[in-house]
């Protein structure tokens, strides 16, 4: 492995943490009912059209392979199939599924199988694109590490040592990393195997992977000089929740931005890489650029598949944050906006039994 190599899948897979060590060392996923996420359209079925749309149940099954089966059982192409976004294999997940209409919708009703079952079907007019979501809803459970200062069983004292960090979250968010599964077992997705086509031809992963990194890379560097959460002149800022992404100009009002800020009503945001130059402006452009230059390979290669430059929001506004007390556990939940990643908050919270909890 290259020291580049070595460099990117370190930025990747342990960017450094906005709030210190966690305060608590934990267990996740321990059994999949630990890690629960649904999906949140942010909009209701039409009620007719060509498709149907069903809400399904999955345990220990990925997506593609629910699709599959989808499609098997809809007589129909698997890429006819759609879905707003993959999610974990290793959990619960309620997500939509889209099917062209050829089965009567109740017939769906009787779908189960041990790896899925549909718990809903409505007509629909389209095919259900990627990223066709509002967000998703986790409920995650953190079982205390035997032998930790919170471990023994005791999840009230779990929860009191998560406490304040929760509180903190809760107030300004977390920063927007790229989750290590966008980047594979171990950051495989960050090795081009030898004879990979360049340019349009470039696998997807691979792609995603690359851009995700240089994103990783810029928000460390803002993590580090505590600016993640704050809009400096040249910057762009994106309305929660929202694709709306605006230029922070010399006139603009520092001190109402700032307000809108602590409000995370809006927040600062780094680039996704493309042909040309990213959007910022004086020396946030000088930032973003240098540290693109640092990473050429995946830089290049975003730019000779086509890409544009695009945005992301360096932060994640943490909504519907809760923490309810077990006998030896806690179970987080909480709402984030679509494309943000669960990881991002737990590693906030608790590092895992065996990992350091430096990073």
């Amino acid at each position: 492995m290259s020291a580049g190599e070595s460099s990117a899948r370190a930025v990747a897979l342990a960017p450094p943490r906005a709030y210190g060590p966690p305060p608590a060392v934990g267990v996740l996923r321990a059994q999949d009912e630990d890690f629960v996420v649904e999906e949140d359209l942010g909009f209701a079925p039409a009620g007719a059209g060509a498709h149907l749309l069903l809400k399904v149940r999955k345990r220990g099954a990925n997506t593609q392979w629910v699709a599959q089966q989808l499609a098997r059982l809809a007589g129909c192409r698997t890429a006819e199939v759609g879905y707003a976004g993959l999610k974990d294999r290793h959990a619960i997940a309620v997500q939509w599924f889209s099917v062209p209409r050829g089965r009567d919708a109740t017939a769906w009703d009787a779908v189960r199988a041990p790896d899925f079952e549909v718990l809903e079907a409505h007509p629909h007019h389209r095919k259900l694109p990627r990223g066709a979501l509002a967000g998703n809803r986790f409920r995650v459970r953190i079982r205390a590490a035997a032998g930790t200062t919170a471990g023994e069983g005791d999840g009230a004292r779990l929860a009191a040592l998560i406490g304040p960090r929760l509180a903190a979250i809760a107030h300004g968010g977390v920063p927007n990393y790229f989750g290590p599964q966008r980047f594979g077992r171990d950051g495989g997705n960050l090795v081009r195997p030898a004879g990979t086509r360049a340019g349009r031809a470039a696998p997807g992963f691979l792609l995603s992977a690359a851009r995700s990194v240089v994103f990783n890379a810029v928000l460390s560097e803002r993590v580090a000089a505590d600016s993640w959460r704050t809009l400096l002149p040249g910057d762009l800022a994106n309305l929660d929740g929202r694709g709306s992404i605006f230029a922070v100009e010399e006139g603009d009002d520092p001190v109402a931005l700032a307000a809108r800020c602590a409000r995370l009503e809006i927040h600062p945001t780094g680039p996704l890489w493309g042909a040309g130059s990213p959007a910022s402006r004086g020396a946030l452009l000088e930032l973003e650029s240098r540290i693109g230059a640092q990473y050429p390979a995946e830089c290049a290669l975003c730019a000779d598949a086509g890409m544009r430059h695009e945005r992301r929001s360096l932060r994640i506004a943490v909504r519907e944050l809760s923490c309810e007390p077990a006998a030896e556990s806690v179970l987080l939940a909480f709402r984030l906006t679509r494309g943000c990643f669960a990881t991002a908050v737990l590693r906030e919270l608790v590092s895992l039994a065996g990992e350091s909890s430096a990073a």
